[in-house]
């Protein structure tokens, strides 16, 4: 499924001695400087960096007419720009419409009260501040989060088709959370339901990962086949417990909770998905060297002395509890993961220092699109936004490859 296949750590130290793992030293050096060449269907770091093995540029040759790569404070800038803007809106459009002038001017007020003058009414203040603002942060940060994890998770397998929901953890929190609302559990309260997808994701982590690991090892075919497993059989739990329901109403409930969706999002559960999503990113950056060295092949990365192994299972772990807590409160959201890491290592190219970051604020503008769209287009009613992410996902990546391959 991956298309790459798995070397041994012994064969790799092996071959680590001769004059070929000069190359691959040398190339790698390039890949962690940033100038990451092709690599199980990733691009090269951009459309004017040339290829780690010291290969020409991908696209024209050089002097005939190609185009030089954005600038990466601007794209930065641009996608900041992205992510200030879809956040005014969502805030702003609604049954009750805000101006933008006024959102801004009640965060400012909220902020201190000596920045902005309050000349809104109460009401105003309560559906920007209570309703709309925490269902806005959310959707920046579920975005965001998704899409960090497809960006790590893509140079862990080395397959530009993998996504957060490849692991099997969304499909855990599903059962978790179909199982609270068909059961009516509510031994938590309020939180009943993300606790319960929660422990459902860990629990489809630790199958997955003890499946990976079986030989004494995780290799990425295992890892992927083994996520893939475990996803089919608890999405075959969730249908029978959504089917065999008496109740049409838990049906309902728990059918628009497995499609994604950011409805009733309170100040209380946000603040735990933000935490773990800053805290991941963050780990994210700091090994943005050895991403990179995954990349260019795994005997490249153990000849410059990575545990390639141990490092996979902690960085699946990592992405798993990440993804974990994301669809604990927002559903099943597909195609964030899969596409926005495509579409950033267009405009920045694979280097994850530049990367990563762009990712974040892609992923966040884009859901924050995604979820207004979803909450205006049939007003009063709202389509899950799993749906739209989907609808316009699938088309996006037949366009990709279809520019791929032309």
């Amino acid at each position: 499924m991956t298309g790459t296949t798995d070397t041994g750590t012994g064969s790799a130290g092996a071959g680590a001695t001769g004059p070929g793992a000069a190359s691959k030293s040398a190339g790698t050096d390039a890949d962690a400087a940033g100038t990451s060449g092709p690599c199980g269907g990733f691009p090269a770091g951009g459309p004017a960096t040339a290829t780690a093995t010291g290969g020409p540029a991908n696209g024209p040759a050089a002097g005939q007419g190609r185009r030089a790569p954005i600038p990466y404070p601007v794209v930065l800038a641009v996608l900041g720009a992205s992510v200030a803007v879809t956040a005014t809106f969502g805030i702003a459009v609604g049954s009750i419409r805000v101006p933008a002038d006024q959102v801004w001017g009640i965060l400012l007020h909220r902020v201190h009260p000596a920045l902005a003058d309050p000349d809104w009414t109460r009401v105003r203040e309560t559906i920007v501040v209570d309703v709309r603002l925490p269902r806005v942060l959310l959707a920046a940060v579920v975005g965001a989060g998704l899409a960090v994890c497809g960006t790590a998770l893509q140079a862990l397998v080395r397959n530009p088709l993998a996504d957060p929901m490849l692991l099997g953890v969304s499909s855990g929190a599903s059962v978790g959370a179909v199982a609270v609302v068909v059961f009516n559990v509510s031994l938590f309260g309020v939180f009943s339901l993300p606790v319960a997808a929660f422990l459902g994701a860990l629990a489809a982590l630790v199958a997955v990962y003890f499946l990976a690991r079986s030989g004494g090892r995780m290799t990425t075919v295992r890892l992927v086949l083994a996520g893939v497993a475990t996803a089919e059989v608890l999405s075959a739990v969730a249908s029978f417990l959504v089917v065999t329901s008496n109740d049409p109403h838990k049906t309902q409930s728990a059918l628009r909770w497995m499609l994604g969706g950011l409805a009733g999002t309170t100040w209380a559960s946000v603040w735990i998905p933000v935490a773990a999503v800053l805290a991941g990113t963050a780990v994210l950056l700091g090994v943005c060297r050895s991403l990179n060295l995954l990349l260019a092949g795994e005997e490249a990365a153990v000849a410059l002395g990575l545990d390639v192994h141990r490092f996979r299972g902690a960085l699946f772990t990592l992405v798993a509890l990440m993804t974990g807590t994301i669809v604990a409160v927002s559903g099943q959201i597909g195609f964030v993961g899969l596409i926005m890491p495509h579409v950033v290592r267009l405009l920045v190219g694979a280097d994850h220092r530049r990367a990563l970051p762009a990712a974040a604020l892609l992923g966040a503008a884009f859901l924050i699109a995604a979820d207004l769209a979803a909450r205006t287009l049939m007003s009063p009613e709202e389509i899950p936004v799993g749906i739209l992410t989907a609808l316009v996902g699938g088309p996006f990546f037949l366009w990709l490859m279809r520019r791929r391959t032309a």
